[in-house]
């Protein structure tokens, strides 16, 4: 009899990793294809107005910078004497 449930509890198992193991992928494919569309997209948007592009991505760039520098003013405590 305890082998029947050993049996039972091990394909329980062996479904219930299966059923994660499917949901893992799905979710990965949906991410994978996400990004695809964007990438599409973005080449799509680059090909038609390349300057507009080029200057949203220098835009991006500049704030991603600023933010360091904010970020490092912060940490160092140098950027509150900076505001008086």
């Amino acid at each position: 009899m305890a082998n029947m449930q050993q049996s039972f509890d091990a394909g329980q198992t062996r479904a219930n990793a299966e059923e994660k193991a499917s949901h893992v992928t799905e979710t990965v494919q949906d991410k994978a294809q996400v990004a695809r569309d964007k990438t599409a997209d973005n080449a799509q948007h680059a090909k038609e107005d390349p300057s507009g592009f080029l200057q949203q991505t220098g835009e991006s760039v500049k704030n991603m910078a600023q933010g360091v520098v904010d970020g490092v003013k912060n940490t160092l405590g140098t950027n509150e004497q900076s505001k008086k």
